[in-house]
């Protein structure tokens, strides 16, 4: 795959179902965080406030990949407790349904985080 230049060339290489998954964490993280800017960062759709990362996802052949660095993970780790996890990173299946209200929670608490740190 060529590198994306922006979130919809991302999100529009992978297969149909992916892409909705995707596409419904998009939405989800741009609702949580309406203020926050839209990239392609270390490959994948990424999340800005204040200059500053709030989040990051990407998608795999069977789950979904999601960076909300480790303050994002470490303050909702009793409920990402049922996934796959790395330091700063959590595998969301993609034949489970997404767990949006959680990711939404996650960005909110990481936009606090962010503006917390403008200050």
């Amino acid at each position: 795959m060529k590198k994306p230049k922006n979130i919809d060339e991302y999100i529009s290489s992978f297969p149909e179902t992916t892409r909705l998954i995707l596409e419904d964490i998009r939405e989800t993280v741009k609702a949580a965080a309406p203020e926050a800017s839209e990239s392609i960062s270390y490959g994948m759709p990424a999340y800005q406030l204040n200059g500053r990362p709030l989040a990051y996802f990407a998608g795999y052949k069977s789950h979904i990949g999601f960076y909300a660095t480790p303050t994002g993970h470490a303050a909702f780790s009793e409920e990402l407790s049922r996934y796959k996890q790395g330091k700063g990173s959590v595998q969301f299946p993609i034949d489970e349904p997404m767990p949006l209200d959680l990711i939404s929670r996650i960005v909110k608490f990481r936009v606090k985080e962010n503006l917390k740190k403008k200050k």
